[in-house]
């Protein structure tokens, strides 16, 4: 590991699905104002990586540091820094984005309208009243998803393919999204497959094979 503590920090870790070698002797530190993007190719482990990260995944080997303390001895205090967005957005179909995020940001924090409404205007989503989740589109959905993660005001950002489903002005929101956080000093980790557009002092890289 960095000789001076990061935020964030993995050291050697590995994960096995039966047979198969997911994650071997993965290592990386990661500070304040910076996003590790994670490349590689289907299968690779993007994903496994990202849920080990979050510890909703079960590593057979290795340590996962946050602030220098290992999570795995308070998982639940580092989970209340983290935001998590993985494949599936978690909403509620039978609920609006605004009744959503009202009950999934209210599980840490008690939003208020004033704040949903302000992260939803951020992610680009206009429909407030009368669109249940099932109703809206994959990208509406998306733009839903990513609101929640501004409602938990988390220093860290875990994404899996965050862009997943958006069309090119979501991309252009969330890539102004990513580096407001950055520069509020957040951190993210993200999973992505298009180089994620900032510049080369928040970003680093680590490809899985």
């Amino acid at each position: 590991m960095p000789s001076n503590m990061q935020l964030l920090e993995a050291d050697r870790l590995h994960l096995w699905r039966g047979d198969l070698h997911v994650l071997r002797d993965i290592s990386f530190g990661l500070d304040a104002g910076r996003c590790l993007q994670v490349t590689g190719r289907n299968g690779a482990g993007k994903t496994s990586l990202l849920r080990a990260l979050a510890r909703l995944l079960p590593l057979e080997s290795g340590v996962i540091n946050w602030r220098g303390i290992d999570t795995g001895k308070d998982t639940l205090a580092y989970h209340g820094e983290l935001a998590w967005l993985g494949h599936a957005t978690a909403l509620k179909g039978d609920l609006s984005a605004r009744e959503n995020l009202l009950y999934s940001a209210g599980l840490r924090r008690a939003p208020t309208r004033a704040a949903i409404d302000a992260a939803l205007a951020t992610v680009g989503y206009t429909h407030v009243d009368g669109h249940l989740a099932r109703q809206m589109s994959a990208g509406q959905q998306r733009r839903v998803a990513l609101a929640r993660v501004l409602l938990l005001d988390s220093a860290l950002w875990l994404l899996d393919e965050p862009t997943v489903n958006l069309d090119s002005g979501g991309q252009e929101m969330f890539g102004g999204m990513l580096q407001a956080h950055l520069e509020r000093g957040g951190l993210a980790v993200v999973a992505t497959h298009q180089r994620l557009p900032l510049p080369d002092s928040r970003l680093q890289g680590l490809e899985l094979s």
